[in-house]
């Protein structure tokens, strides 16, 4: 009997302890909306502090679910939602700031909206899709960090020097197309290998 409630007291803190990433995760999400309050009331030194205190949560929730091996379903659905409308949030506050081109706010949430819309559809024809935030997807997402921090730094600090935003906006434009473009074919290819042995076996079927 002691084993069995010794093995039980042990199995629920294991799966608390896997849900420590989700909650993370959770707070980055609910950080949103300060962030994008903060910001158009101009509170710029705040903004910057809840956006850091996000970042660091982000980096953080994912360390711990792969150094432990926390990972859970919900959680690969919770940290990319996280990161997407936190970045798609602060991108149309600092557009309708003027602080960044509609453009350039344009194509970051079209990014982000095909790659929802793509999963959705591709969910709801052809079932669970796995795939995993790839180098130039994790390498935009930082870009965009970046991007944001030295927007909101120059416009309250007048630092970085110009230039320096102005390299990190065209990075942000060439890595979101970029891997758009990609995570569509990848779509592309994992439905096309899907749905082809079906097609072949449907095309078996009405042979006489």
């Amino acid at each position: 009997m002691g084993l069995s409630a010794s093995s039980f007291v042990t199995n629920r803190v294991s799966v608390s302890l896997r849900q420590i990433p989700n909650v993370i995760s959770s707070i980055r999400i609910a950080l949103v909306a300060p962030i994008a309050v903060t910001l158009a009331q101009h509170h710029l030194v705040t903004s910057i502090a809840l956006f850091a205190v996000a970042a660091v949560s982000d980096a953080a929730d994912g360390f711990l679910a792969k150094r432990f091996g926390w990972q859970t379903e919900l959680g690969a659905v919770l940290d990319p939602a996280a990161d997407k409308l936190l970045l798609a949030t602060v991108f149309v506050v600092l557009a309708y700031l003027g602080l960044i081109p509609l453009w350039l706010m344009a194509a970051a949430v079209a990014r982000d909206a095909i790659i929802v819309l793509g999963a959705l559809i591709y969910r709801v024809c052809l079932g669970p899709l796995d795939v995993r935030p790839s180098k130039l997807s994790k390498f935009n997402t930082l870009c965009q960090a970046a991007f944001i921090l030295a927007v909101v730094g120059r416009a309250e600090f007048s630092a970085p020097p110009a230039w320096t935003v102005m390299v990190l906006g065209a990075l942000v434009f060439v890595t979101v197309t970029v891997s758009g473009i990609d995570y569509v074919l990848i779509y592309g290819r994992r439905a096309f290998n899907l749905t082809r042995p079906r097609a072949a076996a449907r095309a078996g079927e009405r042979r006489p």
